[in-house]
Order: structure tokens, then C-alpha cells, then sequence
């Protein structure tokens, strides 16, 4: 017969620390960092002395069916390793003065609560000669300016030891969160990125940098071409989708290898791309530079031409099939925004070999949610299902994406219709 273990009587302040940090601005954008970190406060603190296995996780929280192999996929592993990071992110900045420690050891699904030690100020230990000072009807032994130059050396010989366990410490965590080459990392995202990961060059990402006209006090709206001249150009501008989003693809292709090089929209150019791949991030009415490259044929950025939505812009189904719609859109700018659409493709780049992604919403938000849905396991691998063959190579495909938000977060991706070129 099962022996239930009692919970301890300071579980409820552990629950209450998960509650803080699943709600902390590090993890509330990535749902499935959130979902694990529950389970695993919920099985450390229920049952302390039974360890959790990639399986398990996997099966129970990642919906990964019962031919889950931890041997050839790596999902779990870089999800840990992602919440590891979140964790330490979290501590260094909202969670700076929480009373409870809560930590994933490398190694391990059981997360460890600590309660946190007050930090004491680090005391200089001086040389004898300087610590035990002479009486003042003795001769100094040694002269002020002695005593001063060793003031400085001690101090600068602590802050240097200082230094050194910090950068120590970070090179340790980026290299066991990374794999040292990109193509020998295995799973779901691997494989979705691999094109962006087996080369020698690290992929460019153009994230949208739309001009304005105008000022914030009187009212600003994009820059038009046709009737603004340059010198009304005010200022360019990034949503804040887009820098999350950014942010979100640094860590996910990180943690595959090669690091990512950023370049705002407005300051692309084609050498860019001649020889690299390259990964758009916002739609083609903020970033522009996706003009200048091969787009998208089945899912196409519109503006609304006529009637109540004039002038919004959509995501038009060019040959839309049985149960689809002709064009989708955001929620209507008189209402809160709970809905928009996205596109999630990947196309031939300006040269032979190489690829372009486009990730774009009709808004700021949309383009945001695109890019959580490609750096998730759980939502990546359920698009490489619907692409049979993608296992030995990827091919340029078309993807709508539904993105839920919720206080301007969003909260839930959901497939809508794929397209394979």
C-alpha cells in the first residue's frame, strides 16, 4: 500500500514563491516555461524523495506521445535549461529581495527551496603593519603613502576576485545551456532551426523599425512615401513585440549554438543577405526590408480596402480551402485587442542555398506570439508533424498562426492552416 508523505507546513510559501514568478515579467510570456515550473513545484514539494525523468515530464507536461525517446530528443533537456536561466534572470532582478531561493540543479527535474541568507558586506582583511597601527609617541614604521598604496592593492585585489567569479560564473551557465555546434543538437526546435544552425555563419535578424511622421504630443502615424517628404520624417519606432520577441529567439537559437547578429529594419541593406540567412521579425508594414526579399505567395499583409475595417491591416488566404477564411484580422481597434493572426514562414533567400523566416503579426503582439510558437518544443513539434518528410530536410512552407493576448501578453498559439511550397 502507497504511503502518502505529509506536505511540509511551509509548502503553501513555496506554492506562493512559484505564484511570484510564474506572474514576474521573466516568465509570464512563455507559457510552456510556466506549465513546467509548476509540475515540477508541484512533485518536488509532494513528493520529495521520488526523482522525475524525461519521460515523465514530457508525456504529463509537454503532451509528447508514449514513443517519447529522452535518448534522440533533447526537448526536455533545453526546456530545463531555459527555466534554469529564467530562474537566474528572475533573482538578479524582480525576485532580488524574495525571502525564498527557488533552484534547478543541473542534473536534475527536483527543484530545491532555500531560504535566502542576508548578505553581509565582505570584510577587508589589512596587513598586520596596517592593522595594528604604532602609538602616537612611537616613529611610524611605515609612511602614510605606504600604508594608502596598500589600502588601494587590497581593495582592488578583492573587487578584481570578485569580478572573476562572476564572468566565470556566466561563461559556465552560457556553456552547459549551449551546445558547442549546432548541428549536433537534437529535438524539435533543432530540427525547425537547422537551417540556421549547421552553417558557419550566424543568422541575421532584422527586427521592424518603422518610420513616423509627426510627434507624440500632436499625434504620429507612418511614414508615407507618397505624400511626406523626408524631412517630416520624425523618428523610427520598434513595438514592444518585436524587442521580446527578439529576445525570445536569442535564447531558443542560443541554446542550439550560434549566436544571433541584430539589425534594426531601416539600416538593412541586400549584402546582408547575400551571404547568410536571414530572419525577419514584424510585418512588411513596419519592416519594410521584407520588400527587398523573396515573401510570402499564400498568406499575404493587406490593407483593408473598403468597409468598417478600412485601412486595418490583414493576413490574406490566396487560396483559402474548404472551412477557411478569405482574410483574417486583429481585434478591431475600438475594442481590446484578445485576437490577431500571424505568419510563421520560411522561404528561399536572395541567394542560391540559403533561407529567410518570416515571423509576423498584424500587430505588435501577433508578431510577439509568431515567434514564441517557433521557439517552443511543444508547438514546433506539432508543425513538424503536419510537414511529413521534414525530418531529413526543411522545406519552404507557409504557416497562419491564431495568437490569444490578454493584457497585452500573449497568452495561447494555435495552428491554423499550413502551406508547403
Amino acid at each position: 500500500m502507497a504511503v502518502t508523505r505529509p506536505i511540509p507546513a511551509d509548502s503553501q510559501e513555496f506554492f506562493q514563491q512559484i505564484d511570484l514568478i510564474i506572474k514576474s515579467h521573466s516568465l509570464r510570456t512563455s507559457e510552456t516555461l510556466c506549465k513546467l515550473l509548476q509540475y515540477l513545484a508541484k512533485h518536488s514539494i509532494e513528493h520529495p524523495d521520488a526523482p522525475l525523468k524525461e519521460y515523465q515530464i514530457a508525456t504529463e507536461v509537454c503532451g509528447r506521445s508514449a514513443s517519447f525517446d529522452p535518448q534522440s530528443d533533447s526537448t526536455i533537456r533545453v526546456q530545463a535549461g531555459r527555466l534554469r536561466q529564467k530562474l537566474a534572470e528572475y533573482y538578479a532582478s524582480e525576485g532580488a529581495r524574495d525571502p525564498i531561493l527557488v533552484k534547478l540543479p543541473k542534473g536534475s527535474y527536483h527543484l530545491v527551496f532555500e531560504p535566502r541568507v542576508a548578505e553581509q558586506q565582505p570584510q577587508l582583511i589589512l596587513p598586520r603593519e596596517i592593522a595594528v597601527m604604532p602609538a602616537m609617541d612611537e616613529a611610524p614604521a611605515t609612511s602614510p603613502w605606504r600604508i594608502t598604496a596598500i589600502l588601494l592593492a587590497a581593495c582592488l585585489l578583492v573587487a578584481l576576485t570578485a569580478l572573476t567569479a562572476v564572468v566565470w560564473s556566466r561563461w559556465q551557465g552560457r556553456t552547459a545551456a549551449s551546445p558547442m555546434n549546432g548541428q549536433s543538437a537534437t529535438g524539435p526546435l533543432a530540427e525547425f532551426w537547422r537551417p540556421f544552425i549547421s552553417g558557419s555563419e550566424s543568422p541575421w535578424v532584422i527586427f521592424s523599425n518603422a518610420a513616423f511622421v509627426g510627434r507624440p504630443e500632436t499625434g504620429m502615424r507612418y511614414y508615407d512615401a507618397r505624400q511626406d517628404s523626408r524631412a517630416k520624417l520624425y523618428d523610427h519606432y520598434t513595438g514592444v513585440g518585436e524587442v521580446l520577441a527578439v529576445h525570445a529567439l536569442d535564447e531558443a537559437i542560443g541554446s542550439l549554438g550560434p549566436k544571433l547578429r541584430v539589425k534594426r529594419g531601416s539600416l538593412f541593406s541586400l549584402d546582408d543577405a547575400s551571404n547568410t540567412n536571414l530572419i525577419f521579425v514584424g510585418s512588411p508594414s513596419e519592416n519594410l526590408s521584407l520588400l527587398d526579399v523573396p515573401g510570402t505567395h499564400d498568406f499575404v499583409f493587406e490593407r483593408v480596402a473598403v468597409g468598417a475595417r478600412k485601412g486595418d491591416l490583414s493576413v490574406v488566404n490566396k487560396h483559402p480551402k474548404s472551412g477557411e477564411a478569405a482574410a483574417y484580422l486583429a481585434s478591431p481597434s475600438t475594442e481590446p485587442l484578445t485576437e490577431d493572426y500571424a505568419v510563421v514562414s520560411l522561404v528561399p533567400g536572395v541567394t542560391p542555398g540559403r533561407f529567410a523566416m518570416i515571423l509576423a503579426g498584424t500587430t505588435t503582439f501577433g508578431t510577439q506570439g509568431a515567434v514564441e510558437f517557433v521557439t517552443r518544443a511543444d508547438s514546433v513539434a506539432q508543425l513538424l508533424q503536419e510537414m511529413p518528410g521534414s525530418a531529413q530536410e526543411m522545406k519552404p512552407f507557409e504557416a497562419l498562426v491564431r495568437v490569444k493576448i490578454a493584457r497585452g501578453v500573449p497568452i495561447e498559439t494555435e495552428l491554423v492552416a499550413l502551406r508547403r511550397r
